[in-house]
């Protein structure tokens, strides 16, 4: 009866504890803040990325959560039912201990697993998140030079991401995102970024561990060879530029980027989508070399940057408390 009541005692804590917890989350989503409701900030660098962060820590802690109660629950409940049967019942209670037993320790693999590919996917968005906002750090100084960044920016009927293959970091198990992850506007034109991070893996003979090589078709990286990223950061410049012209009533020159943070590109070719690192950023922005999508437009005057920035500031306002 010991054990029994033991396992009692457990439950009652576990489940007291649970029930603690979502009633501090309830009630801490009750206190009233200092800004009025209708307060809406501008998405800052990888939003869609911290956004996810707090999903996955929710999750994580719901699992947590019933990953320590319920199991606990459940083999309690059967060890006060062994205690309780009499004599002769067609159960045996050192069957039902058992198969209680085999009942917890099911429950506590399926758990772990389930926390472990939690762990993983978090680890993978922070890595996504904190590539985005380095490149956001290298854009920053342009600034100071009349330019104007936004970051995340929601892209309506733009294509999900694409299916990252083996080996990258971020996408493969995170939901599709429809945003562009930076849009920087000045005099000469518009120019939509894509950020993709991705680990470094073991390089092939002849090739370098930190470089990417480009040759205005396909990206070759030490282990191998894809167009990861290249197809996407088209298809979201060619929508920006279709998304501004019916807002302006112009036509809006969107150059393509494609960033790749922490490497070096080597590039041996020209192709529609500019590559390159975020060091490089600066200069590729300030004196383009790339063409932009769709029909090149004119240099932007300044009532078309106000209503390109207009709308674009009206996008990126949504962040609420």
């Amino acid at each position: 009866m010991t054990s029994v009541y033991l396992a009692l005692g457990y439950l009652l804590l576990c489940a007291g504890t649970v029930g603690l917890l979502l009633f501090l989350r309830a009630r801490s989503r009750q206190d009233r803040a200092p800004f009025p409701d209708n307060t809406r900030l501008l998405r800052g660098p990888g939003e869609s990325h911290r956004q996810r962060l707090a999903a996955l820590d929710e999750q994580a802690l719901n699992v947590a959560l019933l990953f320590l109660g319920l199991p606990a629950i459940g083999y309690g409940a059967l060890l006060y039912l062994a205690a309780r049967l009499a004599p002769g019942y067609p159960i045996s209670s050192g069957f039902l201990i058992w198969l209680g037993l085999a009942g917890l320790l099911a429950a506590f693999w399926f758990g772990a697993r389930r926390l472990v590919a939690l762990i993983d996917r978090r680890r993978n968005t922070r890595l996504g998140h904190f590539g985005e906002r380095v490149v956001a750090e290298q854009l920053e100084p342009l600034k100071a030079a009349g330019y104007h960044v936004f970051h995340d920016v929601p892209a309506g009927d733009s294509p999900a991401r694409d299916a990252a293959p083996t080996r990258s970091a971020v996408d493969r198990d995170t939901p599709a995102s429809n945003t562009i992850d930076h849009v920087v506007v000045g005099p000469v034109g518009v120019f939509a970024i894509e950020t993709k991070t991705r680990r470094k893996g073991r390089a092939r003979v002849g090739f370098m561990a930190h470089e990417i090589i480009y040759d205005g078709d396909a990206l070759a990286y030490p282990w191998g060879e894809d167009r990861h990223g290249l197809e996407q950061a088209h298809r979201q410049a060619e929508w920006l530029a279709r998304h501004l012209a019916n807002q302006t009533g112009r036509t809006v020159p969107v150059h393509a980027l494609l960033v790749f943070p922490g490497w070096s590109i080597l590039r041996k070719g020209r192709g529609a989508v500019h590559v390159l690192s975020p060091r490089e950023l600066p200069d590729a922005i300030q004196k383009p070399t790339s063409t932009p999508v769709g029909l090149p437009g004119q240099p932007l005057t300044p009532a078309d940057l106000e209503l390109v920035l207009r709308e674009l500031d009206a996008r990126c306002r949504d962040v609420e408390l």
